[in-house]
């Protein structure tokens, strides 16, 4: 499995954790069985890095929203921008661009048809502020 799917798969389990208070491991079970989900240490890591740092992941996308409050994001762009931040934030041995290109794919591919340059935009930001110069 590649970075890039399994980047998908964390996408997948982390925007079905907005929609329930079940354990990450309860979904990750669910989605094995139901789906084939296949998770590879990649995956995990993402996904269990994300919901770990949770709080502190949204606080840093907040600060960088303009007349718009967390609440207002879509729930498909809300779990990228989460994935890419722990990257940005937690996550040295992936580049910056690496990070918010993925990022940006995940949005074209599902999310709505404006919603990439908003996360490419607030992803910037934060790459800034954080003073990310990953290679």
């Amino acid at each position: 499995m590649t970075r890039h799917e399994s980047r998908q798969e964390a996408f997948c389990l982390l925007f079905e954790k907005t929609f329930t208070d079940m354990d990450l491991d309860e979904i990750i079970q669910g989605a094995t069985e139901t789906r084939d989900l296949q998770v590879n240490d990649f995956t995990l890591k993402l996904a269990k890095g994300t919901i770990e740092h949770l709080d502190e992941i949204d606080q840093l996308i907040e600060s960088k929203l303009k007349n718009w409050k967390l609440s207002r994001i879509s729930k498909v762009s809300l779990s990228i921008l989460r994935i890419a931040v722990y990257e940005l934030k937690y996550m040295d041995d992936v580049p910056t661009n690496v990070s918010i290109n993925e990022a940006v794919e995940l949005a074209k591919q599902y999310a709505n048809e404006d919603d990439y340059s908003f996360i490419n935009g607030v992803l910037g930001a934060i790459a800034k502020e954080l003073n990310l110069n990953k290679k």
